[in-house]
């Protein structure tokens, strides 16, 4: 059996299919098609008619694809460049309109829990008390656990696009007090869920997300060409010569960099910022970079529960605003809303 998973981000619309007969997804087929929404919001953060309406073209498009792999309905949902959209119904509306597609809305705190499930997964037990972390286009997910769901999940609006955009004043490269103002912005956002990582002692670190693996690549691990096996860390030493490595060049240097992708050029100093003083502040000196992270889970979650009952229920936003708790996910109870 083949399910499929779209996931919509700051940068791109994606598809991942999947064998789901086992007990690992085993991807058979990906395709992403790129929008940089995150580029189109208002002064508001509003997206306006033309960005929507590319966003319906993609989904339609890898809506098409998916059913040429055989999957009917895919697990279709939205990250936080729509989830914290003043018009986000309108956005919903206007997909599931054009396309079928209803996009769900998970919560920052649930999809830092599907997150760690994924990491914990690929993992394994012998990693022990596990801190994730997680930094996309809008937030950073942070999830700490001794088992197979987190205990502690966290979502903070401390995500590269959102910060450069807010803090760099369309400066590049960014000046010295706007890198300052990232870091005093992190050291504020991300205080009590430091000290509980600290006092929770983790035994493993792990990053998931583009953000740490392009990081980690600039930092010298192995390139993406070496396959998902290949163990590939970062060094919160490394990362911090990185930081005014990055914080000295223009975007179109920054993309000619190991790792750097042009799409990703203009928010990566940020995206270090964040890594290194989330890094700092936990304690952390080393993460291990997880190729499994929210798509991974949410396919995880179909195949350990045996149904999509839970993807149905209430812990996602609707098109009409409503939403409902995450912890009818039934993974982490202690969650940290900001």
């Amino acid at each position: 059996m083949r399910v499929g998973v779209v996931d919509v981000g700051s940068n791109t619309v994606r598809l991942v299919v999947a064998d789901a007969d086992g007990q690992v997804p085993l991807p058979v087929h990906t395709v992403k098609r790129r929008l940089r929404l995150g580029e189109h919001l208002d002064q508001d953060g509003r997206l306006g008619e033309e960005p929507v309406g590319q966003l319906v073209a993609a989904v339609r498009d890898v809506q098409e694809e998916a059913r040429r792999w055989g999957v009917a309905e895919p697990f279709a949902f939205v990250t936080s460049i729509v989830r914290d959209a003043p018009n986000r119904a309108e956005v919903l509306e206007a997909v599931a309109a054009g396309t079928g597609v209803r996009l769900r809305t998970l919560s920052g705190e649930a999809e830092a829990e599907l997150t760690f499930l994924a990491a914990r997964r690929w993992m394994g037990w012998r990693a022990g008390p596990l801190v994730l972390f997680d930094i996309g286009g809008g937030s950073l997910e942070v999830a700490f656990g001794r088992s197979r769901l987190p205990d502690y999940a966290a979502s903070l609006p401390l995500g590269a696009r959102r910060l450069t955009r807010e803090l760099f004043d369309g400066q590049d490269p960014p000046r010295e007090a706007d890198l300052k103002a990232v870091r005093r912005q992190v050291r504020h956002q991300l205080r009590d869920v430091a000290a509980r990582i600290r006092w929770e002692m983790p035994h493993t670190a792990v990053a998931t997300s583009r953000t740490f693996q392009q990081l980690a690549r600039l930092c010298g691990a192995a390139p993406g060409r070496y396959g998902p096996f290949m163990e590939r860390q970062l060094d919160r030493t490394e990362l911090g010569k990185a930081v005014r490595e990055l914080a000295r060049l223009p975007a179109e240097r920054r993309a000619q960099l190991p790792g750097i992708s042009a799409a990703r050029a203009g928010q990566c100093v940020a995206g270090a910022v964040v890594a290194h003083t989330a890094m700092k502040l936990t304690g952390i000196e080393t993460v291990t970079v997880c190729p499994w992270a929210l798509r991974e889970g949410i396919l995880l979650r179909y195949i350990e529960d045996g149904d999509a009952d839970w993807w149905a229920g209430e812990h996602v936003h609707t098109a009409d605003g409503g939403r409902g708790d995450p912890a009818s996910l039934g993974l982490a109870t202690a969650t940290c809303a900001t």
